[in-house]
């Protein structure tokens, strides 16, 4: 459950938590036009709150909204300001991040340009997604009947709203299962991501994930994660993924805001590699973990302090 803070900023101000609400009969509520992000701030080795990848978070959420026909009335340094402003309202030293562009009340005809467009963002305490014992000994995933639609269907390179309902059928299924995520395929087959994270798949040193041209979102992390792996020396190829080649990896892992990197240890009850973290999982968590919370200063250009 999410904790109550202070604060939410919306349509330009920080307003008390509770107030910050919207009419039942808001347009987005109803058919899902919306477009989001999710961020994370970090409390850093120097005691310094960071925010990750801010400016590329941001510029996702305005691309989001422009793909969604919503013309958003506050520019991208505006939109950085906000969420600073956020984690300072509500005193956070670690947090996570969501904003959120959206239709309000005004009209409910599938193509009317009546309601406003809306924006907000909030902060709240969010630990380890998939868990701190999936971070460090990896999580069992199954690979889900839901498919992920290509993008004559649905805008893959969109964070909107109501195209998350799929992943979240898929991710309820999962649990409900006994697993802790699903891995979605493409319609010709092909691996295309978890419900919320992208997906990397390591053979014989080389690691391959699925390229951005793919039913995926082009992921933040995922970014990061390749840029950190190159800098290691690592072999990283963006290319198609068989579904049985997840089978015989030696390590699978998941990344994204939420997940961060995540190790993948079972997958429809067949054991990755030794059935834990591998050590090119290890190395690139290491990586990660040093410039979020540690003090690795080459990335600094990623950060965004508070």
């Amino acid at each position: 459950m999410i904790k109550k803070l202070d604060s939410i900023w919306l349509d330009g101000q920080l307003v008390p938590w509770d107030s910050a609400t919207d009419h039942l009969l808001a347009h987005t509520m109803h058919y899902g036009v919306g477009a989001f992000e999710g961020i994370r701030a970090y409390q850093r080795g120097d005691g310094r709150t960071a925010i990750f990848r801010l400016r590329e978070h941001i510029e996702r959420l305005l691309d989001s909204s422009a793909i969604c026909t919503m013309d958003v009335p506050y520019t991208r340094d505006q939109l950085m300001a906000a969420c600073h402003a956020v984690v300072k309202a509500n005193k956070m030293t670690s947090c996570y991040l969501r904003p959120l562009i959206y239709l309000g009340y005004g009209a409910l005809g599938l193509g009317s340009f009546e309601p406003p467009v809306r924006t907000m963002v909030a902060c709240y305490e969010w630990g380890a997604y998939l868990g701190d014992d999936g971070l460090k000994k990896g999580i069992k995933c199954m690979i889900s009947g839901y498919t992920r639609a290509n993008s004559n269907a649905v805008m893959n390179k969109g964070k909107i709203c109501g195209q998350y309902v799929t992943s979240v059928l898929a991710k309820r299924m999962a649990i409900k299962s006994g697993f802790e995520e699903a891995l979605m395929l493409d319609p010709q087959g092909h691996v295309s991501e978890g419900t919320g994270e992208n997906i990397f798949v390591v053979k014989n040193d080389i690691v391959r994930t699925p390229p951005r041209s793919a039913a995926i979102l082009a992921g933040i992390t995922r970014d990061t994660a390749i840029q950190l792996l190159r800098e290691q020396g690592v072999d990283v190829r963006e290319e198609a993924v068989a579904r049985d080649e997840l089978y015989i990896a030696d390590e699978v892992f998941l990344t994204g805001t939420a997940a961060e990197i995540t190790p993948v240890r079972d997958i429809d009850h067949r054991k990755i590699g030794r059935g834990e973290a591998g050590p090119v999982t290890r190395r690139l968590q290491e990586a990660f973990f040093s410039i979020v919370k540690g003090a690795d200063a080459k990335h600094d250009h990623w950060l965004s302090y508070s």
